[in-house]
């Protein structure tokens, strides 16, 4: 009996993958789950602060899964950051140069110069590299005022510049990110655009007063809400100050749903401004109850921090529309989700960092100024036939199969001898 072919050999990098609730160990484990069909998958990652006790080798859903040692501290404090990215870089080098070689490299950007490391075992192995940019560093850092010192920003400009030039396909997530990568260095031919995406058949439309809206006593409110990372980069300052001219609305709750880097310093706001009865935190949502959670809200609020367009890409934007719920976007006029909200129209957008605009804007839509069920059923149309997990993974496949047909590094040596 003839053997079977061999599938192609992926090795993955990234710090964060299942059971992380990080937007990108989400997705990503999604992605090698679905490139899992094909082709053996091993994921080399880190471990999680708070899943310490995970096992170091084990497998989920045909995907190999191998956590490397290193540090996970809290990530709120840069320093403490990047000893965690210190630590997984350095375990995950010595790992991966010591494995049979892959036939694809597979990178994401956590930490942000794991291309390098990338580009580093891809070139050892003669093995095609790809990196799929979820955001621009360090310009998120330093447009955040997180990253001050001028030599530290000229060596990781430098990092990321190296495997943006060497990476064989690098991808973006929309289409303003590919020209920053672009401007860094990227060349456009190997420059590749597909967006994020949710699973739609998991995050449904459900009604609005559902179990999850009872549960934490939203039902007769309308409802305001952040669900995701709360961050540097989701402008939450202004969700939380809109509330100081919302004291007269009753009906209006603010739910900020989630947990970041700056969720100790967002319940401290809301307490300093005496908002803490219009603003609830409550912690993130299992994704088996986002299909509640998300529908709960009467619209949902994406902000991102000025001058940040192009740098990050709110994904959490795919699993509200999917959820069928309109959005309010406060976020400069270049980004890609201003964009896309007007083009679908299932929105409203406003200027970042208004919280006197936003709370207006909320105030409008409260008093029924806005059919905001249409909005709803215009972005989960859109999610439908464009953000689709399906469509993405399809164009990841074939993506890979580009890939895998590029001839090795040894291989295109010998073709030009």
């Amino acid at each position: 009996m003839p053997a079977l072919p061999r599938k192609p050999r992926i090795l993955v990098l990234n710090q964060y993958y299942w059971p992380g609730v990080e937007a990108t160990a989400n997705l990503l484990t999604e992605l090698c789950e679905a490139l899992a069909e094909d082709n053996d998958v091993e994921v080399v990652t880190g471990m999680l602060h708070g899943h310490e006790g995970e096992p170091r080798e084990s497998e989920r859903n045909a995907v190999r899964i191998v956590r490397v040692s290193s540090t996970a501290y809290d990530r709120s404090r840069l320093g403490r950051r990047a000893v965690n990215y210190v630590s997984y870089l350095g375990s995950t080098l010595a790992y991966a140069l010591k494995q049979p070689a892959p036939d694809l490299v597979l990178c994401m950007t956590d930490p942000p110069i794991i291309g390098d490391l990338g580009v580093l075992v891809g070139r050892r192995v003669g093995a095609p590299v790809l990196v799929i940019s979820q955001d621009v560093f360090p310009e998120i850092a330093t447009e955040l005022h997180r990253l001050r010192n001028p030599a530290v920003v000229g060596v990781l400009r430098a990092l990321v510049a190296a495997y943006l030039r060497r990476a064989d396909r690098i991808v973006a997530i929309g289409e303003t990110m590919r020209r920053r990568l672009e401007a860094k260095g990227a060349p456009p031919e190997r420059l590749r655009v597909i967006p994020n995406w949710v699973d739609t058949r998991a995050i449904t439309p459900q009604p609005r007063d559902n179990a999850w809206a009872a549960q934490h006593d939203l039902v007769s409110r309308f409802v305001v809400m952040h669900s995701g990372n709360v961050g540097h980069a989701q402008d939450l300052d202004s969700l939380v100050r809109a509330a100081t001219f919302l004291r007269d609305r009753d009906d209006v709750q603010i739910v900020i749903a989630g947990f970041g880097a700056r969720h100790t310093q967002m319940v401290d706001l809301a307490v300093r401004l005496e908002v803490e009865e219009t603003v609830r935190f409550l912690p993130y949502q299992k994704r088996v109850r986002l299909p509640l959670s998300l529908s709960s809200a009467d619209v949902h609020v994406v902000g991102l921090a000025k001058g940040l367009a192009g740098y990050v890409v709110p994904s959490r934007l795919y699993g509200i529309l999917s959820a069928g719920r309109p959005v309010i976007v406060a976020a400069d006029d270049e980004s890609e989700t201003t964009r896309l909200v007007r083009e679908i129209g299932c929105g409203l957008v406003i200027p970042p960092a208004r919280p006197d605009l936003l709370a207006r804007t909320i105030r409008e839509a409260a008093d029924g100024a806005f059919d905001l069920d249409e909005m709803g059923r215009r972005g989960r149309q859109y999610v439908e036939s464009e953000a689709d997990r399906v469509v993405a993974m399809e164009r990841y496949r074939a993506l890979i199969r580009e890939m895998l047909a590029i001839p090795s590094r040894a291989k295109r040596t010998e073709l030009v001898a």
